[in-house]
């Protein structure tokens, strides 16, 4: 006896449901665990005094309670992913070069900071914690993006009638006091500013900041365990000093733990945070 039509097109997607559910549920599953076991390719946790303290792929930070840096560590890059290296929340800031206006507010949950302002703010506590000038182009002494607002009588051209310095809220006073003859005035918070050029203002930073790039920018992932050599060196006198070693058996640990390009040539060398900070406990 023939099915009717509609009993045999639900049997055969049942069929295909189950092969689906063979195939991707278990056979991949398997054949991915079987492949990251080869040689090379497994990494295991990383253990200290037998127990598992971290992964050798994934970063963590290395602060206190309070979420401020443990000196005697070297500390990782800023991390975008939850409240830091968070597995389950991998993700970047998505704030581009673009970002460079803040939202000031009142409310906590309205205010946010632009990626200006969080790479100002982070290059100042390195610099401040690592004892050299933390400073950089377009960013004010006390740490947020150096942008002015600027309004003129036509639109773009014209001669200008205010100025506001858009990451400063009132009462704060503004990085210059006047730009082309025109007083600046700080921005008030709550203040939804529009009709204005964005204008940022380099200021005199040095061309090539003591702070690193990657000391003040996350990851793409927000979970890269490594920092580049030049932000490993920048930490090396104040680890050295908080743990009573000499400088050079510092950086002797981090030649040790410092991967090369990839393929010999795509990238850049990179020391492995965790791996370092276990070594240092060792020695």
């Amino acid at each position: 006896m023939r099915l009717p039509s509609w009993i045999g097109q639900h049997l055969a997607a049942l069929r295909v449901l189950l092969v689906m559910t063979v195939v991707l549920g278990l056979a991949y599953p398997l054949l991915i665990t079987a492949v990251g076991q080869l040689p090379g390719l497994k990494h295991d946790l990383l253990a200290k005094n037998g127990r598992a303290v971290g992964s050798a792929l994934i970063g963590q930070s290395f602060t206190d309670t309070d979420g401020q840096a443990l000196p005697q560590y070297f500390q990782s890059r800023p991390s975008a992913a939850g409240d830091g290296y968070d597995p389950l929340s991998t993700s970047a800031s998505n704030l581009g070069p673009e970002d460079i206006v803040d939202t000031l507010s009142t409310d906590e949950e309205t205010a946010s900071q632009s990626l200006l302002t969080q790479v100002c703010s982070r290059s100042l506590a390195v610099g401040e914690l690592e004892g050299v000038d933390g400073s950089r182009p377009y960013c004010t002494s006390d740490g947020v993006g150096a942008v002015l607002g600027v309004w003129r009588a036509d639109g773009a051209t014209g001669r200008i009638t205010q100025v506001v310095s858009l990451n400063q809220a009132a009462p704060a006073r503004p990085f210059v006091s006047e730009y082309e003859g025109v007083e600046v005035e700080p921005a008030e918070p709550d203040t939804e500013y529009s009709g204005y050029v964005a204008t940022p203002i380099r200021g005199d930073a040095p061309d090539h900041p003591a702070v690193p790039a990657d000391a003040v920018t996350a990851s793409a992932s927000g979970l890269d365990p490594q920092i580049s050599v030049a932000y490993a060196d920048l930490q090396v006198a104040r680890v050295a000093r908080e743990r009573g070693m000499d400088t050079a058996a510092v950086r002797k640990l981090i030649g040790e733990y410092t991967d090369g390009r990839t393929l010999g040539f795509i990238g850049e060398p990179g020391v492995d945070v965790l791996e370092l900070n276990l070594a240092l406990d060792e020695a």
